[in-house]
């Protein structure tokens, strides 16, 4: 399997990458998986200018695959005016439609000041439901006071934990899913070759009729069936 973490961090070094490196090594302790660490701001000038010309550059290119291939993703990103940063944005807006559907991902961010935690849920997460994820219930949030301090390493571990769950558990439903497809198809074929080719077969008028004058006041399992038109006929009269 394979691990992507997108990271995008301005500085160097960040606490946004270092929040990413912790992540991906706990959920890499959980689950065997090979880890790509895209780095978006060595990309900024290649989003530009896709924007632009409507062509990822080479080394764009290769990191949009890397996130399309991906069993799981870990995006982190810092808070700019109370939400994602504006690099962090325009790389999800450069992906195919489509690109992240179904694929399992881990929101994170990262701040000066808790009073920002709430952006994992009023950006982040409706962000990457729009773009069809399944974004893991356990979000992390690092403010400056939170390293070091009690709470990180326990959320770190919580959100790892989930996301290789659903990794584990999409990669083990895949070859199921596909052979109960199979099967499906195989049966669907050998009901085809053996129903007659005369087209469907049609009642006679009558027996219908028949059929629909015999229900009246008949039982059926137990029960006595009363048509519609008596059930009014008898409310009408109370």
């Amino acid at each position: 399997m394979k691990l992507v973490v997108v990271s995008a961090g301005l500085s160097v070094p960040s606490s946004t990458r270092l929040l990413a490196d912790r992540l991906a090594k706990a959920t890499a302790a959980r689950v065997p998986a090979e880890v790509e660490v895209v780095e978006l701001r060595d990309l900024a000038v290649e989003i530009a200018h896709n924007f632009t010309n409507g062509f990822p550059g080479r080394a764009l290119g290769a990191a949009i695959g890397a996130v399309t291939e991906a069993d799981g993703l870990i995006v982190v990103t810092p808070v700019f005016s109370a939400s994602y940063s504006g690099l962090f944005k325009s790389f999800f807006d450069v992906l195919e439609q489509g690109a992240l559907a179904g694929k399992p991902v881990l929101i994170a961010a990262t701040g000066g000041s808790a009073r920002h935690s709430l952006v994992l849920e009023h950006a982040l997460r409706p962000l990457f439901a729009h773009l069809r994820a399944v974004v893991v219930p356990t979000g992390v949030y690092a403010a400056s006071e939170d390293w070091g301090a009690e709470g990180l390493a326990e959320r770190i571990e919580r959100a790892a934990g989930e996301l290789a769950g659903l990794m584990t558990g999409l990669s083990a439903a895949g070859p199921a899913r596909d052979a109960r497809s199979a099967s499906a198809v195989e049966a669907s074929v050998e009901v085809s070759a053996v129903a007659p080719a005369e087209g469907p077969v049609r009642r006679p008028r009558e027996t219908v009729a028949q059929s629909a004058s015999a229900g009246r006041g008949a039982r059926t399992d137990g029960f006595q069936v009363v048509p519609f038109e008596q059930q009014l006929a008898a409310l009408r009269t109370r």
